[in-house]
């Protein structure tokens, strides 16, 4: 079968097809000498595109929580902007006056910009930093009917509409991954765009409502999103969107164990409005690594289930290239944009 991959894989790819627009521009007065001194930022504040709840939420209240017990910033307050898989807050970040913005986004961001055709895009703002990434996990409703990833593709397969998934927002991690799993099942893309009835939300507890009240078959998020509730009982889960099963599930076996070469890895980061001059965008790196450096980022990776995907600067800016072009792609071939 053809594999289907994406996540930190396309890192480094296809550099040159894009323009970022990262190190452009300047909060600071053309032509005056001030946009180049060394600037201090002593308090930060951090967007999440989306509605509490959900893996972006968790990240930005994590960055706040630690930034701050750190002494890193002074303050970091949490606002939430959620719609339309995050291109709402994107949207509110194109016209921030603040240098001093961090917004939450990553791998969902991205195809939510190219399926709610968003005039604004990623590559208008400032890349900051690449944080964490995430496998997927499928689950059911503990008293579901599926015991298997098969039982469920197959169902889908055969009954289209009929079976109903939910997950993050439309064009999103979540949302790619139903895709392809269907692809990888032998649909095309116009079949998949007929028979896939995906349920959109703007953050993970509204998912997570669906899959406990029984009102959708089946969901898609992060493991850290659902993992209490697969310990708890009160979901099955079917496979793991990663290489390798995960350490906190380890008996639940990955997509393509389970038959489907699928491997999809859900990737988040910061980034910050794009007008900002350099000394902003050096001092809000400076930040964000002095926090992955310190021990208690390190322990909140591993108590989330995050791996570390750290990336900043120009080999942030490639991965964004490359990631941008490759979900675009995708989203093309199975169907979930034109």
């Amino acid at each position: 079968m053809k594999k289907s991959r994406i996540g930190t894989a396309v890192a480094l790819a296809a550099a040159t097809a894009l323009a970022l627009t990262s190190c452009s521009g300047s909060t600071e007065p053309a032509g005056d000498d001030a946009a180049d001194e060394a600037v201090t930022i002593s308090d930060v504040n951090i967007v999440v595109p989306a509605d509490p709840g959900g893996g972006w939420d968790q990240t930005g209240r994590a960055l706040s929580q630690l930034l701050t017990e750190e002494g890193i910033v002074g303050s970091a307050p949490v606002t939430n902007v959620g719609g339309a898989g995050g291109t709402v807050g994107l949207a509110q970040l194109a016209n921030e006056q603040n240098p001093a913005t961090l917004m939450v986004m990553g791998l969902v961001m991205v195809g939510a910009v190219e399926t709610n055709a968003s005039a604004v895009r990623i590559e208008d703002m400032t890349a900051i930093a690449r944080l964490t990434d995430e496998p997927l996990v499928v689950v059911v409703p503990a008293d579901s009917e599926y015991d298997t990833l098969e039982d469920l593709i197959d169902d889908v397969v055969d009954k289209g509409q009929e079976v109903t998934i939910t997950g993050g927002s439309a064009g999103g991690a979540d949302h790619i991954l139903a895709g392809l799993m269907l692809e990888e099942a032998g649909l095309d893309g116009a079949e998949i765009a007929e028979k896939l009835n995906y349920t959109p939300n703007s953050g993970g507890g509204e998912a997570t409502s669906l899959i406990l009240g029984g009102k959708v078959d089946a969901g898609i998020s992060g493991v850290g999103e659902f993992l209490q509730h697969i310990d708890a009982g009160t979901m099955k889960a079917l496979a793991v969107s990663s290489d390798e099963p995960v350490e906190q599930l380890t008996d639940v076996p990955t997509i393509t164990d389970a038959g489907y070469d699928v491997v999809l890895t859900n990737w988040r980061g910061v980034i910050a409005p794009g007008d900002i001059a350099d000394a902003n965008r050096e001092e809000l790196t400076r930040i964000v690594t002095e926090l992955h450096e310190s021990e208690a980022w390190t322990a909140e990776l591993e108590t989330r289930g995050w791996a570390d995907a750290f990336l900043t600067g120009g080999e942030f800016d490639k991965f964004l290239v490359g990631n941008v072009e490759e979900v675009t792609a995708t989203l093309q071939n199975i169907g979930l944009v034109g």
